[in-house]
């Protein structure tokens, strides 16, 4: 008899608004995903990963029409040009990408709330009230801001368009009893705590039903049953979560079994500003639908550059390139996870990253690596010497891959980061304690020298395994400066619970010199 494959890991990002370039509060959120799911697969489970972009509403209409091309061609230049390739720069190892263009996602939507209306879940109405075309959402009177006679949204500070229109509603209102339940019974269910708090007091505040459709403008999914009318961008953007893998397709079909394997995500990564779409009307979705909800909705904080959040209205919104340039693609992917606790506002400060760049990759990660080679080279050929352990070492590697995966697993990344570099300088204390230029100097210290210089290639295949998540690119290049692809495998096979396992670099191991895992930087930039 055959086994149904696992479920898989399966995370998303949300899909971005793919009205301009990707700042790196985007690359934020992005990199996340991709840590979390490299991380996944190093412990032996199958994940799926997925991202993609959210393409239609009065925002990309205007935009487009402003820049003289149709919404179609104006969207398909941006995702080609500019989305795709920054995650590819960022080395975003997705397995999937989604855009609300395409058939498969437009069918399955027209589908699935075909079903809804079906059921009962969605009547005609008249909506009258504020909208904000930069949000692309219905604004409740808490959202607003006065300046004179005007209404602004509270999110960017703009005039909101009082909307009149006949539209197609949900019956959001029946389900704020069983989402109170939801996080009553399951509390991780979203998380940080704030971002819990703030659903459940925006759940028990007095929830009215939803207007999910728009009949002034045409770019969007038609309305099957009523063909004047586009599904409410919002509405049409969450479904890509299930539409990506066969939400509604026939269970024997790819679709299906992809549905089956996935469902539901483990984790959805949000920026705090769309919480409420994510927590709230989501998963009320879902629970029409008669389908499992989410099992994490987790919101993380904003990016701010001088006290701005990121944004391009605002002119905060810095494209990955411009830091990447400088420091580098690992350094990026480090820095942001492991300065800005994951789940709180963070600055953005060059100057920060120039120091952590120089003290914790250039002479706490690198230095060791060059350092460790550079003697192998001197004192031994080249050739790793014979398996030693330090019963130290051994048992703090144990601590910090305990550590750094609980932390990791919970979304901490700071926290799992910040072990993993607690162990790196406690390596270097061994190396400086051990002294092993000055063990070099007498023959007769040559067994001595030998365990030092194991020891330390070992912390650091281990480095490599437990820092490959967060930086793929350099961890590869330090992994065959090990001879470790030769010895062990290939790197992104390592498994994290086998890490601490100490001797696994074998005796006779080629060990080469790399050029600087960080350069220096060039302060003249």
């Amino acid at each position: 008899m055959t086994r149904a494959p696992a479920k898989a890991f399966y995370l998303t990002t949300p899909i971005y608004y793919v009205n301009n370039a990707p700042h790196i509060g985007h690359a934020y959120t992005t990199v996340a995903g991709d840590v979390l799911t490299r991380w996944h697969r190093q412990k032996g489970e199958s994940v799926w990963y997925l991202t993609g972009t959210d393409e239609h509403g009065e925002k990309i209409m205007r935009t487009a029409i402003a820049n003289g091309l149709t919404p179609q061609e104006w969207v398909d230049k941006l995702v080609e040009t500019e989305w795709k390739p920054s995650w590819r720069l960022l080395n975003i190892a997705n397995d999937d990408f989604i855009r609300t263009t395409e058939v498969r996602h437009t069918e399955r939507v027209q589908r699935f709330l075909q079903s809804l209306k079906d059921a009962g879940y969605i009547y005609a109405g008249r909506y009258e009230g504020p909208y904000c075309v930069g949000c692309e959402e219905f604004k409740l009177p808490g959202d607003l801001t006065e300046s004179g006679d005007e209404k602004l949204c509270s999110m960017h500070g703009t005039p909101v368009e009082i909307v009149k229109e006949d539209n197609w509603f949900f019956r959001l209102s029946a389900f704020v009893e069983p989402l109170l339940e939801h996080y009553r019974k399951n509390p991780d269910a979203c998380q940080p705590e704030s971002a819990r708090n703030e659903v459940l007091s925006f759940l028990k505040s007095g929830v009215t039903d939803l207007s999910i459709s728009r009949s002034t403008f045409d770019w969007g999914i038609p309305v099957p049953w009523d063909l004047k009318q586009v599904f409410y961008v919002w509405f049409d953007a969450l479904l890509n979560y299930a539409t990506a893998v066969g939400l509604g397709d026939e269970p024997t079909s790819e679709g299906g079994k992809k549905f089956a394997q996935v469902w539901p995500p483990d984790v959805h990564l949000v920026g705090k500003e769309i919480l409420r779409f994510h927590a709230v009307i989501w998963p009320a979705m879902l629970m029409a639908a008669g389908l499992a909800v989410p099992k994490k909705v987790f919101a993380h904080g904003w990016l701010l550059v001088g006290g701005e959040k990121m944004s391009k209205s605002k002119l905060t919104g810095i494209v990955p390139s411009d830091i990447t340039d400088h420091f580098g693609v690992d350094a990026f992917r480090y820095y942001f996870l492991r300065a800005i606790p994951f789940g709180s506002d963070g600055s953005f400060s060059w100057e920060d990253m120039s120091a952590r760049y120089t003290s914790e990759l250039a002479n706490d990660f690198g230095n060791l690596a060059s350092r460790l080679t550079a003697m192998v080279e001197k004192y031994c050929a080249g050739i790793l010497p014979a398996i030693s352990h330090d019963s130290e070492l051994e048992a703090a590697l144990v601590v910090t891959v305990e550590k750094a995966d609980a932390a990791i697993c919970a979304l901490d990344f700071q926290g799992g980061i910040n072990a993993i570099m607690e162990f790196c300088k406690r390596v270097n204390g061994y190396v400086t304690e051990k002294e092993p230029w000055k063990l070099a100097k007498d023959p007769a210290n040559k067994t001595e020298l030998e365990s030092v210089l194991y020891n330390t290639a070992e912390s650091l295949r281990a480095l490599a395994v437990l820092l490959n998540s967060v930086m793929p690119g350099t961890c590869g290049i330090l992994w065959q400066s090990l001879d470790a692809d030769e010895m062990l495998g290939a790197i992104d096979k390592q498994r994290i619970d086998h890490v601490a396992t100490w001797g696994q670099l074998p005796e006779g191991a080629l060990i080469t010199k790399s050029a600087p895992l960080f350069p220096r930087l060039d302060i003249s930039e």
